[in-house]
């Protein structure tokens, strides 16, 4: 289901802690000035900063779930990127009050007697929280770890009391990620868990479809390079919550035609990773162009990221 639409998700915070956690991470520990309890979280779920540049990103909690009063996230200094690292390494210290919206989930943890976790540089913030849940029920699991150099890799000292489940290797050592070894394979009652760039996600994707293994749980942070697939046409839109038509030409968004037309609808990252917009459908068959979604969640074809999604039939009626 969809995060209702129009809702207020924000919440004021300041930065309690600030802390060099690797080679270009930072590590913030956010509370309410107050103290009282931020909303709960699962693991999986992430968090959008709203930047005080205009600028939003999304950061995975990679906390406690159990500690109501702060939230933590990690985040990777990228001197090439759009400028919301550079911004939160250079503007965000203790004592900052920032903007917030979430948490949301579609990283989620699901029941497994046993998981395989694999992880690439600052992709281990989601599965970290995992990993300790997962611990905690007695579940077996492992993780796969790799990254530029050790001194890269966040959160290692952590990890360590996990002992040989935990397999750090770093590239400059070790080179690519021996998928194969980690994997093996397919067994029943096992969960694959993936986080990390996008040249591992495609690997581990395309891995587990040669072996044989279910499709695995990924979490992306830019979008597959195949997601947009097929040219794009016009369509129309029924906002079933008014009975109002929208014509959607070829050149636009679903996102952007609703909003002209004064739609409060909630939206961040405009690539279809995020998972901010998505959105329910009523009727119709959505064109799936997010790097969000399951292969079952597109076959089900109930729900669709309209910041980047199209309609397959001339009409979809969405639940806005």
């Amino acid at each position: 289901m969809s995060v209702s639409q129009g809702s207020d998700l924000s919440h004021a915070v300041v930065v309690a802690e600030r802390r060099d956690e690797a080679e270009d991470v930072v590590t913030l520990t956010l509370r309410r000035a107050d103290g009282s309890a931020l909303p709960p979280w699962l693991p999986g779920a992430h968090v959008d900063l709203v930047l005080g540049n205009g600028l939003e990103r999304q950061y995975s909690l990679c906390g406690d779930p159990s500690d109501a009063g702060s939230w933590r996230v990690a985040v990777l200094r990228e001197p090439d990127g759009r400028g919301g690292s550079e911004y939160v390494h250079t503007q965000l210290s203790v004592g900052t009050r920032v903007s917030v919206r979430g948490p949301r989930n579609h990283f989620e943890l699901l029941s497994a007697e046993r998981y395989l976790f694999i992880a690439g540089g600052i992709g281990i913030t989601p599965i970290l929280p995992m990993i300790a849940a997962v611990e905690a029920s007695g579940a077996q699991w492992s993780l796969l770890y790799g990254g530029r150099s050790r001194s890269s890799m966040a959160f290692v000292d952590e990890l360590a009391r996990y002992g040989d489940r935990v397999v750090l290797r770093p590239q400059d050592r070790h080179g690519l990620l021996d998928l194969a070894a980690h994997l093996g394979a397919p067994r029943p009652g096992t969960r694959i868990y993936c986080c990390g760039p996008g040249g591992l996600l495609d690997a581990v994707e395309a891995h587990c479809r040669t072996a044989g293994w279910p499709e695995p749980h990924v979490e992306r942070f830019q979008p597959k390079a195949d997601a947009a697939t097929g040219a794009a046409r016009r369509f129309e839109i029924e906002l079933s919550r008014t009975g109002r038509t929208l014509d959607v030409p070829a050149d636009a968004s679903i996102l952007d035609v609703v909003r002209a037309a004064g739609v409060p609808v909630l939206y961040s990252c405009t690539e279809g990773t995020c998972g901010t917009c998505e959105t329910d459908v009523l009727d119709g068959v959505p064109d799936h162009r997010d790097s969000v979604l399951t292969g079952a969640e597109r076959a089900a074809g109930d729900t669709m990221m309209i910041c980047v999604s199209r309609a397959r039939t001339d009409r979809l009626v969405l639940d806005l």
